[in-house]
């Protein structure tokens, strides 16, 4: 009889996002700055830090922002907005 495979921390590929932080590092005199997202999933049980553009930061700012429920797919580093139930 097979063994049903152990789910783990690391197996689980797709996650509810909890928290968000954006950061921005300033560059050097002659450079632009850096902007960051780090993103809390599963109320902690996994973290995850993007790099972002100026305007994928606006962007992403304003659909956090309005939207009740979002998932993000850690290996497609894939965000899902919106997710409703078939019917809704």
């Amino acid at each position: 009889m097979a063994q049903t495979p152990r789910v783990t921390d690391d197996s689980i590929k797709v996650r509810q996002l909890s928290h968000y932080q954006f950061s921005f590092r300033a560059g050097d005199a002659e450079g632009a700055g850096t902007w960051y997202l780090q993103l809390v999933l599963d109320e902690g049980a996994w973290e995850e830090v993007l790099t972002l553009t100026a305007d994928d930061a606006d962007n992403l700012q304003d659909v956090l922002r309005d939207t009740g429920t979002v998932y993000f797919d850690i290996e497609r580093r894939l965000f899902m907005f919106g997710v409703k139930k078939p019917g809704d």
